[in-house]
């Protein structure tokens, strides 16, 4: 068995692999002293677009400034994706290694590749074998194919001269069985040595990759505490106990739960990889967790967002991350849809009140509630917010697909009409708001777009508040009002884009905007107390 940490390279995904160098000395002592076996230190790309640290490209010069414990051998990685998109395999091998495996610090290489770009970068096996190297496959996302699809792969690597053939558990959907089903395909063609690199989604990392030992796997992935991209991996600390039981040897973690403590473990609480219930989710529903990633790094989604958007993927599919799909969530109105509501029906004329979620609101709650009673505007509430009681809300309003689908039930529930763009919304929306009475507005998303027609417009996001203010404009009312609408902070992104809403807002419509609570954007304030 050989335990091969990859922790700089998976791990690189939270600080751009930009490792400090006294800890990098400090892990490569803990591990050879948990007698590890294989350190993958890096990747290797030919792609340099922003900042990235040492372990991005894992030079030769920069291994042998690290000292490496001589019971270690180092390992780097490349993406087979820059390997099939060059216009020259060889060339590009040659960039990666320019020098022979006796002459350079790297023992073990390892390409990682989907399905698709497999059989195309075979030929680097090849090659890399004639210079000396190790050679290790990582077959991605492999848990997702079929028989026949997996028994290929394994005939097309038998050709080859691959030291390690691997499988990942890229959505980390995988359980025990579905691990000695896909071992046991591997095998029908494949009689080399086989790896695992199984991802923590469902808490089932350890369970995966012991259940792979007792099925002869040998070459087996982890990080230290877990470490690597979306819910992290199998645990070096904790597999390195179960491979020195079953070696029957003895091993010093000392060095390594030292690291753990003085730097793994405090970036780990900045940065929250391991598994959580959405990550949970992302892996019961084949989702890849950089969805998750994503959405836990951004602000703007709050916990029924993520559930909801990991429903929406569910249900659509989301097996291959892709930033656009992500944020369609967010900007899911692509086509023009008129809708069959004027809301001059209930606004012309008239002052109107929009609620947010904002702590303001809930501070001066008594003072608007008396600012309502004296002056009747039509209050229009903020999807679900219940910060005021029902009977001071007129009307209620949603316009995010995604927000919507988690807050269906209760909308079912709530006495007020729902302004929303109704001929838009996905059918499972329509079913769950069951015999709601809808304001059917309708709605485009066009970016740099503030246009108001009289049952529909077309606008900058799907944020609720570009929807909100675009009904009172074409609702053609006398003032607009705002409450709760506190701001996030200066260097917080949804006080960016709120605050470019408001601008927009303003100079295509000539219509003004007037808070009455607490607010740190750049608008027209009063006071609800001299009103």
């Amino acid at each position: 068995m050989k335990i091969l940490d990859c922790t700089l390279r998976d791990g690189g995904y939270y600080n751009s692999w930009n490792f400090p160098k006294p800890v990098v000395l400090n892990y490569l002592t803990a591990m050879a002293a948990a007698k590890v076996d294989i350190v993958e230190l890096g990747l290797r790309s030919l792609k340099n677009t922003g900042f990235k640290g040492a372990s991005a490209y894992t030079t030769d010069s920069y291994i042998s400034s690290l000292n490496v414990p001589q019971t270690l051998n180092v390992a780097v990685m490349i993406n087979a994706a820059e390997l099939v998109a060059a216009s020259s395999l060889e060339e590009a091998l040659e960039e990666f290694f320019p020098l022979n495996a006796n002459e350079s610090p790297v023992d073990v290489v390892r390409i990682a590749c989907h399905v698709n770009e497999f059989t195309a970068s075979l030929p680097a096996a090849s090659w890399l074998k004639s210079k000396g190297f190790v050679v290790g496959y990582n077959l991605m996302q492999v848990a997702e194919r079929s028989r026949e699809e997996v028994e290929e792969l394994a005939r097309a690597a038998s050709d080859y001269p691959i030291d390690a053939l691997y499988f990942a558990d890229s959505m980390g959907s995988m359980g025990p069985e579905q691990c000695k089903k896909i071992i046991s395909w591997l095998r029908a063609h494949w009689q080399g040595a086989l790896g695992i690199h199984t991802h923590d989604n469902m808490g089932k990392a350890l369970q995966n990759t012991l259940t792979a030992i007792e099925e002869g796997v040998t070459w087996l992935d982890a990080t230290v505490t877990g470490m690597g991209r979306g819910p992290g991996n199998a645990r070096t600390e904790e597999l390195a106990i179960e491979v020195a039981n079953m070696r029957g040897e003895q091993i010093n973690l000392v060095p390594l739960l030292s690291v753990i403590k003085s730097y793994f473990q405090p970036l780990k609480n900045e940065c929250g990889w391991g598994s959580n219930p959405y990550y949970f989710l992302s892996g019961k529903y084949g989702i890849h967790p950089t969805f998750v990633q994503e959405m836990l790094a951004d602000p703007r989604f709050d916990e029924e967002d993520i559930l909801a958007t990991l429903e929406h993927l569910r249900v659509e599919g989301g097996s291959k991350f892709s930033k656009h799909t992500l944020y369609a969530t967010r900007n899911f109105y692509s086509k023009k849809v008129e809708g069959c509501w004027s809301p001059k029906t209930e606004l012309s004329g008239k002052n109107v009140l929009i609620l947010g979620a904002g702590p303001g609101l809930e501070e001066h709650s008594n003072a608007v509630q008396s600012y309502i009673d004296k002056y009747s505007p039509v209050v229009i509430a903020m999807n679900t917010q219940s910060i005021l009681p029902n009977n001071k809300i007129d009307l209620r309003i949603a316009s995010h697909p995604v927000r919507l689908l988690a807050d269906c039930d209760k909308h079912a529930l709530l006495p007020q009409p729902l302004i929303a763009p109704v001929k838009s919304l996905p059918n499972d929306v329509l079913e769950s708001l069951g015999n709601k009475q809808c304001l059917d507005f309708g709605l485009q998303v066009e970016k740099g777009t503030f246009t108001v027609g009289e049952t529909s417009a077309v606008l900058p996001n799907s944020l609720v508040i570009s929807y909100a203010l675009a009904v009172a404009a074409a609702g053609e009312c006398e003032q607009i009002y705002l409450a709760g609408f506190d701001g996030f902070g200066a260097a917080d992104n949804r006080s960016l884009e709120m605050q470019k809403v408001f601008n927009l807002f303003t100079e295509t419509t000539g219509k003004s905007l007037i808070s009455i609570t607490n607010t740190t954007y750049d608008i027209p304030s009063t006071s609800v107390y001299g009103l």
